[in-house]
């Protein structure tokens, strides 16, 4: 395969480690990584030729405006989670300032990474996304909404993660793998409850999966160029009773979670909620269609149950288990 000039933002996120990884690793091709602190970085940049670090923030884009007209591939994994500011600065005025800045007779695809929350169960934008969301869920939304005014648009592959696992020594614990030992500590109270609620999940490293199939692969006219990435939909009783049965806790019986109750719960220990928080406990199935993983590509699944996540993440099966610390 010739190599390919490719830019990656978030390079140095727990998403980003594992692609950047998988490409040093798998690929020859030129990379060019845009990160704020190289010092976060664990892959070993020096592993082969072809790897250059851009040290620099989404914000200060123009100032390689040049090296982007010269990208054949552009991973778009960076985001900002809080501050309203930044958010919205980072997560649409410079992301789409990135994609204006590439040229479109020299880039064959834009990878740009979304959020399935901003998507309803129909694939479709959820318009409670845009009035109730957090700033990150606005500016996700907001930024999709804008794609069509791009002279790059019919080359932008648009990806919606579903639920992300991931993390380790070599790389950042996603903010959910990050809880896992609170799920631990709290396991012998859950197990007592049952809600109606469903969603699908995936692990970092089966996203760097498809990414490296999609650089090899670009979506040609006609077909699909948005993707929720997601493995088969579970139910959360399906999911306290996986991770009840790793711990080897019994279920003797199982109180009904009613949403009456769970605001009486809120209301009892003064809880406070945002107005997405709320949206989601009454919306409860956050399912898609057409979710795909690696076998979706026709390649075996790094992590396809909540088992493999426990195990993944290093909580062991007898309690107590160990920290995590979130690392991003």
């Amino acid at each position: 395969m010739t190599p390919k000039r490719i830019f990656v933002t978030g390079a140095s996120g727990c998403i980003g480690h594992y692609i950047t990884e998988a490409l040093i690793k798998q690929t020859n091709h030129e990379l060019f990584l845009l990160v704020r602190n190289p010092s976060k970085i664990k892959y070993d940049c020096l592993a082969r030729p072809g790897i250059t670090i851009l040290e620099g923030d989404l914000r200060d884009i123009d100032h390689i405006s040049n090296l982007l007209k010269t990208m054949d591939v552009a991973i778009l994994a960076a985001t900002a989670w809080g501050g309203a500011r930044e958010v919205f600065d980072v997560n649409i005025s410079k992301t789409l300032r990135v994609m204006n800045l590439l040229d479109p007779d020299v880039c064959e695809q834009v990878i740009y990474f979304s959020t399935a929350s901003i998507l309803d169960r129909k694939n479709q934008l959820l318009k409670e996304a845009a009035h109730l969301g957090t700033d990150y869920i606005r500016s996700k939304y907001e930024c999709i909404r804008q794609f069509s005014r791009l002279p790059i648009a019919k080359k932008v592959t648009t990806l919606f993660p579903t639920l992300v696992f991931g993390g380790d020594e070599r790389h950042p614990y996603s903010h959910l793998s990050a809880g896992l030992p609170d799920v631990a500590r709290w396991i012998n109270i859950i197990r007592f409850f049952k809600a109606d609620g469903s969603f699908h999940f995936i692990h970092a490293q089966d996203i760097a999966k498809i990414t490296l199939y999609l650089i090899a692969h670009p979506p040609q006219t006609q077909q699909p160029r948005q993707f929720v990435l997601g493995g088969t939909p579970i139910t959360v009783n399906q999911a306290v009773e996986e991770v009840c049965a790793y711990f080897n806790k019994k279920i003797y019986f199982r109180i009904p979670l009613y949403p009456w109750l769970a605001d009486l719960l809120i209301a009892l220990f003064r809880i406070e909620m945002s107005p997405w928080d709320r949206f989601c406990m009454r919306y409860r199935h956050f399912t898609y269609e057409n979710a795909v993983s690696p076998a979706s590509f026709g390649m075996p699944t790094y992590c396809s149950s909540l088992t493999d996540v426990l195990k993944l993440s290093g909580i062991s099966p007898h309690l107590p288990t160990k920290t995590i610390r979130n690392s991003q």
